[in-house]
C-alpha cells in the first residue's frame, strides 16, 4: 500500500523529468502529457478503491516512525479529491492538443502542466504541515509559471498580482507553522490533533488558528482575499484557466477542512461562526461580481468564488449533513468548473472574442455546443436534475437544521443570482444572432479549432468536454452513490480516530 500513496505523486514527476528530457521534441511531450495524465488517473482510481475497501491508508517515507518521518495517509476525502486531479487533469491534457500554442509548448507548457499536478496530489496526501507548505509552494511556482508563459502583457499584470498576494500568504503560512511547531513541538497532523486538545492556552491556538485561516483563506480565495484571482484567471490560454478554476481554489478549501476538523476544534463557537460568515460574505461577493461582468471567463472567475462561499459553508456549520455537503459540492463543482471554463476557450475560438457584448449566433450555429454549455451552467445554478442542485440542496438542509436561516437565505438568493449570470452568457454568446461586424472565422460541421501550426485538431476541443458534461449528468443521476461517498468522508473528518491510528500504524502496512 505504501506504493499506492506516492505513485499520484511520483508518476507526474517522472513524467516531467522525461518530457524535459525531450525539451525540443514537443510531439513526444505531448504524448508523455497524455500518458502522465491517463497514468494519474489509474493510479489515483486504484488508491480510491483501496482506501474505500480497506480504510484510510498511511505511510512513512525513509522508514521514520511518525511523528518523525515525512507521512502521506490517504483517508476518502483525499482519495476522492486525487481522482478528481487526475480526471481535469487528463482532460485539460486532451484540450492542450488543439488550444496551445506552439510557442507555449516549446517554453516547458507541458512539464509545467505535470508539476502542477504533482502539487496539488502531494497537498491532498501529505500528513504535515510542513510538507504542506512545500507541496503550496510548488504549485505556486508551477502555476505563476504557466499563468506568465508567453509574456504577453496581460499575462503579466495578472501573473503579478497572483503571485505577489500569494508570496504574502506563504509568508504567513510560515510563521503559523513556525509558532505552532514551537507551541506542540511537532507539525504531523494526526500527532498535533492529540497535543492541540491537550493545550491550556486555549486563545494562543485560536490565535494560530486566525493565521491558517487567513493563509488558506487567501489560496480559496474567500472574502476579502479574493482580488487577486478575477485579475488573473482570464488572462493565461483557456487550458490553464481551466485547471486552476478546477483544482487550485479547491486545495485551499481542502487545507481549510482538514484543519477545522482535526487540529483547530478547541473553539469551535468562535471559529466556526467567524468562518459562517466569511461563507456568507464569499458567495455574495462573489455572485455579484460575476452578474457585473461582460466578459467569458471573468464572469466564470466570479463564480469560482461564489462556489467557494458553498464549499466553506459546509465546514462553518460543522454538522455532518453539512460537512458532506461541502465535500458533495466540491467534487461536482471541480468538473463543472472545468468544464465552463473549457466551453469558454471553445466558444472563443468560434467567435474571435470572449467578450460577451461582440459574441453571439453560436446557438443557430452550433445546437450541439450550446447544449454542452447549459448542462454545467445550469448545473452550477442548482437546477435538478443535474449535480449542482443536489449539493446546494444538502447544505440548504444542513443550514436549517443548524437553525441558521441568515446563510440558508443568502445560499437561496445567490443561487439564483448565478443562475442570472448563466442567462447572461447564454443570452449574449449563444441565443442573440451574431453581430454583424464579427470576425468569426468559417467553421466546418463539426467544432474544429486550428492549432498555431496549422494542422487541424479535431475533437480535442470537444471531446473533454462531452465527457465532462456527462459526468455532470451522471453525478445527478447517482446523487445517492456519490452523496454516500460524501457522508463516509464526512464522518471520517468529524472523528479523526481512525486518521491518528492509521498515521500511528503507518509503518506496518
Amino acid at each position: 500500500m505504501r506504493v499506492l500513496l506516492v505513485l499520484p505523486i511520483l508518476i507526474p514527476l517522472s513524467t516531467a523529468a522525461v518530457s524535459l528530457v525531450f525539451w525540443r521534441r514537443r510531439s513526444v511531450q505531448r504524448w508523455m502529457g497524455m500518458a502522465g495524465t491517463s497514468g494519474l488517473l489509474a493510479a489515483s482510481v486504484w488508491l480510491f478503491e483501496a482506501v474505500r475497501r480497506e480504510g484510510i491508508q498511511a505511510t512513512q517515507v525513509g522508514n521514520w516512525s511518525a511523528p518523525f518521518g515525512i507521512t502521506f495517509v490517504a483517508d476518502l476525502f483525499s482519495a476522492i479529491m486525487v481522482v478528481l486531479t487526475g480526471l481535469m487533469g487528463l482532460a485539460v491534457a486532451v484540450y492542450s492538443l488543439g488550444s496551445v500554442d506552439r510557442r507555449r509548448e516549446s517554453f516547458g507548457y507541458y512539464p509545467l502542466l505535470q508539476i502542477l499536478l504533482m502539487g496539488v496530489c502531494g497537498a491532498f496526501l501529505t500528513g504535515d504541515l510542513f510538507n504542506l507548505y512545500v507541496w503550496f509552494e510548488v504549485m505556486l511556482i508551477s502555476s505563476f509559471v504557466l499563468l506568465a508563459l508567453g509574456g504577453e502583457r496581460g499575462q503579466l499584470e495578472g501573473a503579478i498580482k497572483y503571485v505577489t498576494l500569494n508570496l504574502l500568504s506563504s509568508a504567513v503560512f510560515l510563521a503559523a507553522v513556525g509558532l505552532l511547531y514551537g507551541l506542540a513541538g511537532t507539525l504531523n497532523m494526526a500527532d498535533l490533533a492529540i497535543k492541540l486538545r491537550a493545550v491550556e492556552q486555549t486563545g494562543l491556538v485560536t490565535t494560530l488558528a486566525m493565521m491558517f485561516l487567513i493563509t488558506f483563506g487567501v489560496k480559496a480565495a474567500v472574502f476579502p482575499l479574493f482580488f487577486w484571482l478575477p485579475a488573473s484567471y482570464h488572462t493565461p490560454p483557456f487550458a490553464v484557466s481551466a485547471i486552476f478554476a478546477g483544482l487550485l481554489t479547491k486545495v485551499g478549501v481542502y487545507a481549510l477542512i482538514r484543519v477545522f476538523t482535526l487540529l483547530f476544534v478547541v473553539d469551535v463557537g468562535y471559529t466556526h461562526t467567524l468562518i459562517l460568515v466569511i461563507a456568507g460574505l464569499t458567495m455574495i461577493t462573489g455572485v455579484l461580481g460575476a452578474v457585473a461582468q461582460n466578459e467569458f471567463r471573468r464572469v466564470l472567475s466570479f463564480q469560482v468564488i461564489s462556489s467557494v462561499g458553498f464549499m466553506v459553508m459546509g465546514l462553518a456549520l460543522f454538522t455532518p449533513l453539512a460537512l458532506a455537503g461541502s465535500v458533495f459540492y466540491m467534487l461536482q463543482d471541480i468538473v463543472v468548473k472545468t468544464n465552463l471554463f473549457l466551453v469558454s476557450g471553445v466558444a472563443h475560438r468560434l467567435c474571435g472574442t470572449s467578450e460577451l457584448k461582440e459574441q453571439g449566433g453560436l446557438y443557430a450555429t452550433y445546437p450541439a455546443f450550446a447544449l454542452l454549455f447549459l448542462i454545467p451552467a445550469l448545473s452550477l445554478a442548482g437546477i435538478p436534475p443535474l449535480s449542482g442542485f443536489f449539493a446546494k440542496l444538502a447544505l440548504v438542509q444542513a443550514g436549517l437544521g443548524a437553525q441558521s436561516y441568515m446563510i440558508v437565505f443568502i445560499a437561496l438568493t445567490v443561487s439564483l443570482l448565478t443562475l442570472l449570470s448563466m442567462t447572461k452568457i447564454w443570452n449574449e454568446a449563444f441565443w442573440k444572432p451574431q453581430p454583424s461586424d464579427s470576425s468569426r472565422a468559417e467553421m466546418p460541421t463539426a467544432i474544429r479549432a486550428v492549432t498555431a501550426s496549422g494542422r487541424m485538431a479535431t475533437g480535442t476541443l470537444i471531446v473533454p468536454i462531452v465527457i465532462l458534461a456527462a459526468l455532470t449528468v451522471c453525478i445527478g443521476l447517482a446523487a445517492g452513490f456519490f452523496f454516500d461517498l460524501a457522508t463516509v468522508a464526512a464522518e471520517q473528518l468529524l472523528d479523526p480516530t481512525a486518521y491518528i491510528r492509521a498515521v500511528e500504524g503507518g509503518m506496518t502496512r
